[in-house]
């Protein structure tokens, strides 16, 4: 048998450039050797706790092929000087890697068949071998994190619901299945499914955790992005999930006024808006899906105070924050101390809070504060759970 590497080390020369803006999902705008540079982001994820202007970036050169649109492959972003991997593609590699050297706890025994089997009607990402007995594994890579609980989806996922549904079939009818979330966090100690962003698929594991084997890896890569040793299992603490992945909690609406604006807000009477950012802090005791859904329109009967700017506004970007207990006067006051102005006694009649509704004058998902805003209530408030 062949000797296996010490140090696993996926690109063999990278350069650092520095965020600029995501133009779409799969490109960005970044500064290499002070040129503005476009480059390739194989990520679809939202990442909006990572990339954030003035983060810094590795990249990597692509040959230089006619089928190439772009130069350079975006392959990780530095969080507190720490390198988080972004190539999902590469995900697997790691985690092969593992399995070869028997490091994922509980896997020990397992051995790599073939990679990309497809089953049924998905195609997983390795048929492994245990004891001479097939398995089936489907890996995704996790950046969603915060101090020390990581994430996953940070955005709807049908094709991992679907998944996970499939690995259920599969073990039932007789073929032994798990999925592993393969975190890039060293600091890293709890995992959760991400239910603010996507329920569905929060609730599915939940439903399926029984039937398939469910682990998350929490590793680290050191800043020429070679792996560290330490891999670690993290804890998975289901009654967290069982009793916050519901459909009712808080929200923040973001909604953009592209020109001044006056407008007839109910009894508040006419209200002058000045161009930008506007942030509201609402909440649903149960249905938040259809109140958001609802929000997204602008047909419809005008009935709070947010349906009036609603309809003015020509952007409108929803983050929901499912939770067993009230949040939104909390959220509220936070908005009130990170905006940079905001409109009095809107939305807040029915509690004690000055109003409910906050602005900015640039975009919020831009901001550092209001990410680490976001960031505290829908991940790391979680801490206070685990600990009573």
């Amino acid at each position: 048998m062949p000797k296996l590497k010490a140090d696993l080390q996926l690109f063999d020369k990278t350069q650092k450039a520095t965020f600029l803006k995501r133009v779409n999902r799969f490109v960005v705008q970044c500064t290499l050797n002070d040129e503005a540079v476009g480059a390739y982001l194989p990520n679809p994820g939202r990442l909006r706790e990572l990339l954030l202007p003035g983060r810094m970036l590795y990249l990597t050169e692509n040959p230089d092929t006619p089928e190439r649109k772009y130069r350079y492959t975006i392959i990780a972003v530095e969080r507190e000087g720490i390198a988080v991997l972004l190539h999902t593609h590469r995900s697997n590699d790691v985690v092969r890697w593992l399995i070869e050297r028997g490091k994922v706890p509980g896997l020990e025994d397992a051995e790599v068949v073939k990679p990309e089997v497809t089953v049924g009607r998905s195609r997983f990402d390795f048929l492994l071998a245990r004891r001479g007995n097939p398995f089936l594994l489907e890996v995704k890579s996790c950046t969603l994190f915060g101090k020390t609980i990581a994430m996953f989806p940070d955005a709807v996922t049908e094709r991992g619901k679907r998944h996970l549904i499939e690995l259920a079939e599969q073990s039932r009818a007789g073929t032994p299945a798990g999925v592993i979330f393969l975190v890039h966090w060293p600091h890293a100690r709890w995992f959760l499914p991400d239910y603010h962003t996507d329920i569905d698929f929060a609730r599915t594991l939940y439903e399926v955790r029984k039937e398939i084997t469910v682990k998350a890896l929490s590793i680290g890569w050191r800043n020429d992005l070679t792996l560290t040793p330490a891999t670690k299992e993290l804890i998975i603490p289901w009654h967290i999930v069982g009793g916050e992945a519901k459909d009712s909690g808080s929200y923040i609406l973001l909604l953009h006024l592209e020109t001044d604006s006056t407008i007839k807000v109910g009894r508040l009477g006419d209200i002058v808006f000045q161009k930008g950012w506007y942030l509201y802090a609402g909440s649903a005791k149960r249905n938040l899906k259809k109140r958001l859904a609802r929000h997204m329109r602008k047909r419809k009967n005008l009935f709070w105070h947010i349906d009036y700017l609603r309809e003015a506004a020509d952007r409108c970007i929803p983050i929901p924050v499912r939770s067993s207990t009230p949040l939104e006067c909390p959220m509220a006051k936070r908005l009130g101390e990170i905006s940079d102005w905001s409109v009095l006694a809107f939305g807040s009649s029915d509690c004690h809070c000055n109003t409910h509704l906050f602005a900015m004058q640039t975009h919020p998902l831009e901001n550092p504060r209001f990410i680490e805003m976001v960031q505290y209530f829908r991940i790391d408030r979680i801490e206070t759970l685990l600990s009573t």
